[in-house]
């Protein structure tokens, strides 16, 4: 029962696409997770994610239409839905997200793909 800072959290963390858990709950991790450029097209198949920007912009792209989320907004993606995530300039990002979710999903990626449980 302690208390953080998503700022310091935050300026812990110097790589792109690499989730780092924030917090544990419930068999959840709050996972936190800086974004820039444009990540791959992937969906999960038992898990929702949400996604909530801290600062910066980014975007949620579908294969029908895409979601801009300002600091302060937030989207769920559902199960099974193919997605991608980008951000042209850097944003700072919190992922709500059962703990042994992979971050890119039903794909292996060398580039893109984060070990899990990493804690920041």
């Amino acid at each position: 029962m302690n208390k953080a800072s998503l700022n310091e959290k935050f300026s812990m963390i110097g790589d792109h696409w690499r989730p780092k858990v924030v917090a544990q709950l419930n068999g959840q991790e709050v996972k936190l997770v800086k974004l820039k450029g444009v990540f791959l097209w992937h969906h999960h198949e038992k898990e929702d994610e949400m996604f909530l920007v801290w600062c910066g912009q980014m975007t949620v792209e579908f294969r029908d239409h895409r979601l801009t989320l300002e600091a302060g907004e937030l989207c769920v993606v559902p199960r099974g839905v193919e997605h991608r995530t980008m951000a042209e300039v850097e944003a700072q990002v919190l992922v709500f997200e059962p703990a042994e979710t992979r971050n890119t999903g039903n794909i292996v990626d060398e580039a893109f793909t984060a070990p899990n449980g990493v804690i920041v």
